[in-house]
């Protein structure tokens, strides 16, 4: 594809359209800047080349300017001295270097439209790769604080578990020392306990003999 159909390809896409349908716009994107920037190269060095060669032409032109100028002047001296028949020959290589000058000038206008042109193309690219930088940015910032926003809900929920965990480790602490701190029965009463379940036991087994159970 040449530079000029890939920049009406890149200038007339719409890059909000394709990012879009991609599955990947951030890859998408970084591709077409890359595509932007090839071409933005080509564009530049067409159009440096284009300058170059207009410099060139313009020093052909002055020369061609002079040479006009000295058959002018060539032919005039002739007249001064009686040489009609010279004067007429100088007048005929002016003619005829006038019409080489006519065309280079001729060339010249042509490279300053391609030129024009040129330049035109590269402000519109740089335009849009300016367009996609910004994108770019925009998405990378966006995929940014979304990473960042995950890391925060899970540095939370993680801080949740921990403040249950903790309190639910102090409230078996508080329990066990409760436990710790509980009097425990003397042995007196410990006997007494179960002199009173042996006595109750008696009383039963009578109350049982008495109804005939």
């Amino acid at each position: 594809m040449g530079v000029f159909s890939r920049f009406m390809d890149i200038v007339n896409a719409n890059i909000n359209a394709l990012l879009d349908k991609a599955e990947d716009p951030e890859k998408m994107l970084k591709l077409m800047m890359q595509e932007m920037e090839d071409t933005l190269i080509e564009l530049k060095s067409s159009c440096a080349a284009r300058m170059a060669s207009k410099i060139r032409l313009e020093k052909r032109i002055a020369e061609q300017q002079a040479l006009v100028g000295r058959w002018q002047s060539r032919a005039q001296m002739a007249i001064d001295r009686g040489r009609d028949d010279l004067a007429r020959d100088a007048l005929v290589e002016k003619r005829r270097e006038g019409e080489v000058l006519s065309s280079l000038q001729n060339d010249i206008k042509g490279y300053d439209e391609i030129i024009e042109q040129q330049r035109g193309e590269i402000d519109q690219l740089e335009q849009k790769l300016g367009q996609a930088r910004q994108k770019l940015r925009m998405l990378q910032e966006k995929a940014k604080a979304a990473k960042e926003g995950a890391q925060m809900n899970a540095h939370m929920s993680r801080s949740t578990e921990e403040r249950f965990a903790s309190m639910e480790e102090r409230i078996d602490r508080m329990n066990a020392e409760n436990d710790l701190n509980r009097p425990r029965p003397s042995a007196d009463e410990a006997f007494r306990s179960m002199e009173e379940a042996e006595e109750i036991e008696r009383e039963l087994e009578e109350l049982k003999k008495e109804r005939g159970k």
